[in-house]
This record gives structure tokens, sequence and C-alpha cells, in this order.
């Protein structure tokens, strides 16, 4: 970002901060969406600002976090067979699927490549041939453009050795999921901004009056957060259940219409098993009948079923914001990011891994709630 100091003033945060503590006048659970907020909440002590009637939880906004046991099973699968070559991201190349993960398959004779966009992995399948490269390809709507981008490419340039195995998922679905649910205490949302300046905020819309809660577009900075949970608060002591764009430098109501066409080419929506979620209906991407050449699981047919969760593991919990990660008996002892049980201590975005960067103590009784 070009500039960066205004959005981590001191003076600015302080303000918001005070403007927060005179609007609060009631108890208020807010969640951040995203995995990206929760890290930037922790780094900078943005929820030890907050008077104690704000309340911050953290949402499943890592799309490496839900991702299913059984898609990383798939993905193992294909990468032990034959002249196959499977490219992912960084993090996912460590997430534990029903019996190890892909850095393990690799270890054990799997070509398992890293990449940094779905074009790198159509790069590998132009320069191997003779060679099958499948991209599996994780994330939320932010990451999506990209994966139908190589779609398109490679079914122009009749790039035949090169599909998709897809785990997209839909940040909408996962909202109304958690609203829907009889456990749900949350009453406003920080909606993530890069999501939203690729999609926009039309769909949430419809989220805030059917369920009478506010939602804000929030960017990622202490004062984006910060100004993103003054909104929201103003919001819910008002009676008001809006959705407000705190993230204006980004987002457009419409979003990036040009990537909006392109996911709507290229994919359909379809149901998807959420990690320690469950199945949400419409909650993910699929490739469209025109794009069906490049699926990954018909050119391969790996079988998975859904595996049990590790009882260790409560990343189901931390996903749906009912515990918070110093809460788990495993946590920064059977579970540490050199050697996880679930996939928030892997992921760059997940909230067991920010904890245990940021706050790694025992936990508190407020951290056990």
């Amino acid at each position: 970002m070009k500039y960066l100091d205004e959005y981590r003033d001191a003076r600015a945060v302080e303000a918001l901060a005070a403007a927060i503590r005179r609007t609060a006048r009631r108890r208020w659970t807010i969640m951040e969406v995203c995995g990206g907020q929760t890290h930037a909440i922790l780094r900078f002590g943005i929820d030890r600002l907050l008077p104690e009637t704000v309340e911050l939880i953290h949402g499943p906004g890592c799309p490496v976090c839900v991702t299913p046991p059984e898609a990383i099973d798939r993905a193992i699968a294909i990468a032990r067979a034959p002249r196959a070559i499977l490219a992912s991201f960084g993090d996912m190349l460590r997430v534990p699927g029903s019996a190890g993960s892909l850095l393990d398959a690799r270890a054990a004779g799997g070509d398992v490549r890293m990449v940094y966009s779905p074009l790198d992995a159509l790069e590998l399948a132009r320069r191997n041939p003779s060679r099958e490269v499948v991209f599996f390809a994780v994330g939320f709507e932010t990451t999506a453009p990209a994966t139908a981008l190589a779609a398109k490419t490679a079914l122009a340039e009749g790039i035949g050795n090169f599909s998709l195995l897809v785990a997209h998922v839909l940040v909408p679905p996962a909202i109304e999921a958690i609203l829907s649910s009889e456990a749900n205490r949350v009453q406003g949302f920080l909606a993530a901004g890069h999501v939203c300046t690729v999609m926009g905020f039309e769909e949430y819309e419809p989220l805030a009056r059917r369920h009478r809660v506010p939602i804000v577009v929030t960017g990622f900075e202490p004062v984006d957060i910060l100004e993103g949970v003054l909104l929201c608060v103003r919001q819910l002591e008002e009676g008001r259940a809006e959705v407000e764009n705190q993230y204006l430098r980004a987002v457009r109501r419409r979003g990036n219409e040009a990537a909006r066409a392109l996911l709507a080419e290229v994919f359909q929506v379809v149901p998807r098993r959420w990690r320690g979620i469950g199945e949400i209906a419409a909650s993910g991407l699929g490739l469209s009948p025109a794009y069906a050449a490049l699926d990954a699981e018909a050119r391969f047919a790996p079988a998975a079923r859904p595996p049990a969760d590790d009882a260790r593991c409560i990343a189901g919990l931390v996903l749906k914001g009912a515990r918070r990660p110093p809460a788990c008996p495993s946590f920064g002892s059977a579970c540490t990011p050199e050697h996880p049980l679930g996939a928030p201590m892997v992921s760059s975005e997940g909230a067991c891994a920010a904890y245990y960067r940021y706050r790694r103590q025992p936990a508190s009784a407020a951290e056990e709630s």
C-alpha cells in the first residue's frame, strides 16, 4: 500500500477507541469474518483497546482452514498418481488430511509443487507436456478470479494436460449459516474487505435485513478495524441493521464487474462441506458445464470419504466463533505450527496460528468463553 502510516496512526487509533467507549452503552458481540483481520487484531492489540462492552470473536474467514480433509485426501491421491504434478499454495501443503498432508505425500514420492498463483501451475503444464498438472484451487471469492482466468486460458490455448481440483468457498452463505444457528450470539459483522473488492456488498444487504444485523465492510489496518467496529456499534446502539462500507478506498457496491463476469462464466454455485462446520448449501464454486473438461476429480476420480475429526482438536468450535484457540487443551502443546492437529494452526490466516504467535499464554476466563 502506498499510504500506510495514516492507517496505523496512534492518535487516530486512540480517537477511534475513545469513540467506541463513548458509544457502546450496552454489551455487543461482533464477529470479524476474515482471518487477516484476526491476525491484525491480535498483532496490534486492537481487542485490548475496546471496552468490556464490545467483544470481538473470530469467524471462519480462513479458506485454508475450512477446506475439508476429504478435499486434501483427493489432492494427495492425485499427487500419487503416475505422471501427475499437484500444485497449490504453500499453506495448503501443510494442512492435514485424514492421513497426512501434501508435504507428507511429497516426502513419500508424490510430485507436489508450491506455486504463487494458478497461472504458475498453468506454466508448469506448458513446460511439462507429458505430465498431468493439477492445480488445487482453494480460497474465497478473492482468489477465485485467478483460478477462473487460468481455466479460461487453458481452454483458449488448448492446454490439455492442465486441470483443476476446485475447493473455492463463498462468504455470504457462511454468514447465513452462522446467523441461522440456534447457538448464534453474533450481533454484527465486520465483512472482509478483499472479498468485497471482487464481489461488492450487494449480497450482504438481504442478510442484514433478514437477520437484523449490521454488516460493515472493513479493511485490515488498525484504523480500518476500529472504524469498522465503531460503525457497527453505532448501528447496534441505534437499532439499525444496514450494510456500510468502511473500506471506501478499495470497495464499491458492485465490486469488480469484470471479475464477477469471469466467475459467472467459469463457475457454478454448488454445496460445499466446510471443515469443522459441515455442509453449507450454495457455499462453494464448482466448474460450469462449459469448463467440465478441466475437472480433475472427473479426470482422476479420486475417492474420498469425510474422515472423523480428531477428538483432540476443537477447530470446528474455533471456526464457528464458539471458542477461542487457547481454550483448546492441545493448543501450544500437542498442536503447534510445526506439528498441527488442525488447519487453523497451519494457515497464515488461521486463528490458532495468530494466538500462537501473538498470545501464547494460558487461557483467561474470557478466552475460554
